[in-house]
Parts: structure tokens; C-alpha cells; sequence
């Protein structure tokens, strides 16, 4: 890898960074506010107020830290597709169970 090359990814890796730092405290700044505001405007007590801004800050942070994931991995999460309800065998109920259990014991002991 030469010189330029290094100097490349490094001044890519800086501005990523640079990215997600000024995305992370825009959103930290702009979600407690509005938990504020959403706090003065539907709750009374001082706790329940503190709380709406807590909610909205800890709102900002996760979507930003979604965000920088997404600039550094370059692609998202890709979630498993749950099994259809086809594939799930039904549940079987406690008797179902305890009758199971006896014929097998029978089966072995004889």
C-alpha cells in the first residue's frame, strides 16, 4: 500500500468519524429538546418532566449510533425471516405430556 493510499483511508476514516460525532450531538441536542418540550407541554410533575427528556435523548443517541453503524459497516442489519406458522408445531398441552411420558415409560419397561 503506498503513501497516498494510506493518506486516503486515513482522511476517510477521520471524516466518518467526524460524521457520526456531529449526527450523535444534533440528535442527543434536538430529541431532548423535544422531550422537553413534550414534557412541558403533557406532564406536571418535575420527575415525569425530566423523564420525557431522558426518553428523548436516549431516542437521539440509539438512532444515532443506528446511523454511524450504518456509515462505518456501509450496509444494515439484515434480520432473519421468521419461520412460517406452518413450520411450528402446535403446542401440546400438560396431559398430551403426562400421556407421552406414560406410553414411552411402558414401551421401555417392557
Amino acid at each position: 500500500m503506498g503513501e497516498g493510499e494510506e493518506m486516503v483511508s486515513q482522511l476517510d476514516i477521520v471524516s466518518k468519524w467526524d460524521e457520526c460525532i456531529d449526527l450523535t450531538l444534533r440528535r442527543f441536542v434536538y430529541s431532548s429538546f423535544a422531550g422537553a418540550f413534550a414534557g412541558l407541554l403533557f406532564f406536571r410533575s418535575p420527575v415525569t418532566r425530566w423523564a420525557s427528556v431522558a426518553f428523548g435523548a436516549g431516542v437521539g443517541i440509539g438512532t444515532a449510533y443506528t446511523d454511524c453503524s450504518h456509515i462505518f459497516d456501509g450496509s444494515p442489519t439484515k434480520w432473519p425471516i421468521p419461520p412460517k406458522s406452518s413450520d411450528i408445531p402446535p403446542p401440546t398441552t400438560q396431559k398430551q405430556q403426562q400421556n407421552n411420558f406414560v406410553i414411552s415409560t411402558s414401551i421401555n419397561s417392557t
